[in-house]
């Protein structure tokens, strides 16, 4: 099943893929639109060209998804723990096995280049992996009370629950999203990005073909509107969404009315610090990693660069120099280091930060202009030359606000106490980064760093094993960890009684 489109991409090229199946998945198959009205087209973005026209799925679709999702969760959740882990885990051995024909059509769909890609499909089979070997773990707890009675604790699944996904990284996030759900006895709906909607699918052909009962993971395509069904619907406990703050604001505000269950992992402007006393080579290549990960369009990214001074003229003249040797260009080509960024508005958005920041006072010091590469049939693409930015204040809106792009703002510092108030100085607080070689230092600021994750010495080096998720505005719940267990789970409380029941009346 899985294999239909994925049996076309290895011989796939950059620009030649139209992909006219239904993208649509429930009750173990994929699903034609009811009506084929409002669809939007979807683009590749390192050409430009059409690749499908997407028909967002409306109240009686999302409704028939959900009533699949919750008989297969009928059936799912009277597993055991061993029985759900050992069908993640042939998931996972199928995903793992067709890798390189998932990144192809991810690399297509997306604009990132393909050694990311492969990258991104390996951290989802071993989400998979982690989750079902933590599948078999989900116990309860036993407490003693007076008199010879007890009580237990049961961990038990929510039910159906919503996964709404970013376009950044759309095959790793339906995994992330919908591994610990099951692994806990749940049934998941997803909802794929529309700008991003071709392997979610995929994905949902895999756990049939891996013996999840059908429509344990289902898939509906569309946009906001939706999204707003999935969150108004009585039969959806819990909804975890990755995205932008405005987007949070509005799912928890839906979900509220609901009193549902809500995991958020939005936006960023994350600090990223280096000390006069770090590794300058590991410092740079950790800044390159803050900032130019899938053409800058990562939610973590470390995209405020504080530099002290006594360093800042050697930093700036070894980054500008790795900067602009990135090559940009087909994203398939094993050579390439940047593709394209997701759309032409978000390439005009990004463009738009660079020129406001030279308006006010920032100086370009290499990149952020339109990108157009030699070969003709990437002329229509979204590529843009990776930027960094000198000459950067707190107040600029650069360094405000989250660009999303390949910007790099860097700024100076003096004292760790200045750089440490300046870096918390946000409403967001994703992630963080420091180097240094001072063991004792990198640990106090980290302590003091206002953000759910920090870096130290590295950056962007994020694993399932690790919890991931936000402080302040950028949301809360976790993803990745074994404490994910608790946002896909409730507790249940067993009181028993061995004696007679005590007479007050």
């Amino acid at each position: 099943m899985a294999q239909s489109i994925l049996s076309t991409m290895s011989r796939a090229l950059t620009g030649t893929l139209v992909v006219t199946e239904p993208l649509n998945f429930w009750a173990g198959k994929r699903m034609k639109p009811r009506e084929e009205k409002n669809a939007e087209p979807v683009f590749e973005p390192a050409t430009g060209r059409v690749l499908h026209q997407l028909v967002p799925c409306g109240a009686e679709e999302v409704d028939e998804a959900i009533q699949s999702a919750h008989s297969a969760y009928l059936k799912w959740s009277k597993l055991s723990g061993m029985e759900r882990a050992r069908v993640m885990l042939e998931a996972a051995r199928i995903a793992r096995e067709r890798r390189e024909d998932i990144a192809k059509l991810e690399v297509i769909n997306n604009g990132k280049c393909i050694t990311e890609a492969l990258v991104d499909i390996d951290v989802a089979w071993q989400t998979m992996e982690f989750y079902a070997g933590m599948a078999g773990t989900l116990t309860g707890q036993h407490i003693q009370l007076p008199g010879g009675a007890f009580a237990y604790s049961r961990r038990e699944p929510l039910g159906v629950c919503a996964g709404i996904g970013a376009f950044n990284y759309p095959f790793q996030i339906s995994v992330t999203k919908s591994a610990p759900a099951l692994a806990c006895g749940n049934a998941m709906v997803f909802k794929p990005s529309p700008m991003t909607p071709l392997t979610a699918v995929i994905m949902a052909e895999i756990y049939k073909e891996a013996g999840v009962p059908d429509g344990l993971f289902c898939v509906v395509q569309g946009g906001a509107e939706t999204g707003s069904l999935l969150c108004h619907h009585p039969k959806i406990a819990k909804i975890s969404f990755t995205g932008s703050v405005p987007t949070g604001k509005k799912i928890m505000e839906m979900s509220a009315k609901g009193v549902k269950q809500v995991t958020l992992e939005l936006g960023g402007k994350s600090p990223l610090i280096i000390f006069k006393d770090c590794d300058l080579e590991n410092a740079v290549r950790g800044a390159l990693m803050a900032n130019f990960l899938t053409q800058g369009q990562v939610c973590c990214n470390g995209t405020r660069v504080f530099v002290q001074r006594e360093i800042m003229p050697q930093f700036l003249e070894e980054v500008v120099k790795r900067t602009k040797a990135i090559a940009v260009g087909d994203p398939l080509l094993d050579s390439t280091r940047m593709g394209a960024m997701i759309s032409k508005p978000q390439l005009d958005k990004a463009l738009g930060f660079v020129t406001q920041a030279k308006k006010e006072g920032a100086k370009v010091l290499c990149g952020g202009e339109a990108f157009v590469p030699s070969d003709p049939k990437l002329k229509g693409g979204y590529f843009m030359s990776p930027c960094v930015l000198d000459n950067c204040r707190d107040d600029m809106t650069c360094v405000k606000e989250e660009i999303f792009g390949p910007v790099m703002s860097v700024l100076p510092f003096d004292t760790e106490e200045e750089v440490i108030q300046r870096a918390n100085n946000t409403t967001y607080g994703l992630a963080s980064g420091v180097f240094t070689r001072d063991i004792s230092r990198a640990h106090r600021v980290a302590e003091r760093l206002e953000a759910g994750t920090c870096f130290i010495n590295n950056y962007n080096n994020i694993a399932v094993e690790m919890p991931f998720g936000g402080y302040k505005m950028s949301g809360f719940g976790r993803e990745n960890g074994q404490v994910t267990i608790e946002y896909y789970s409730q507790l249940k409380t067993v009181v028993v009684e061995l004696g007679d029941v005590e007479n007050h009346f």
